[in-house]
């Protein structure tokens, strides 16, 4: 990761904090970024992208708090990157932008991936008993 982006990232984590306690913020943002997701543009992010999205849905809404709140802000941090029109390389140049909201993507997911896996092994034993 480049150290533009690495520094654009923090940047957003710093602004994630906001969302941490506004629930009607979060929801927005959450929906924002859905809207914005396209498997056909996003490729191989696009099932880390959904998992990020499922597991701040699931944050925001009580469902699941086990994890670090450092995770969640990194989580929201690369979020409000990818809806961010203006980041590193600005998605109104089409395949570049996002190629770099895939790579942050990436380095949010690969940040928190033993929280990613806690979770999903949660969900799956929360599927399980309904």
């Amino acid at each position: 990761m480049a150290k533009h982006e690495k520094m654009f990232l923090k940047n957003y984590e710093s602004k994630a904090s906001k969302y941490l306690n506004d629930k009607e913020k979060a929801s927005n943002l959450l929906k924002k970024a859905m809207k914005k997701a396209d498997k056909k543009t996003i490729g191989d992010a696009w099932e880390n992208l959904q998992l990020l999205f499922h597991i701040f849905g699931d944050w925001t809404s009580g469902k699941y708090r086990a994890i670090p709140v450092k995770s969640i802000l990194m989580i929201i941090g690369g979020i409000l990157y990818f809806v961010s029109p203006i980041d590193a390389i600005t998605d109104f140049i089409p395949v570049a932008g996002l190629l770099d909201d895939a790579t942050i993507i990436g380095l949010v997911f690969r940040q928190v991936s033993s929280d990613l896996t806690l979770y999903k092994e949660w969900k799956q034993k929360d599927f399980l008993q309904e």
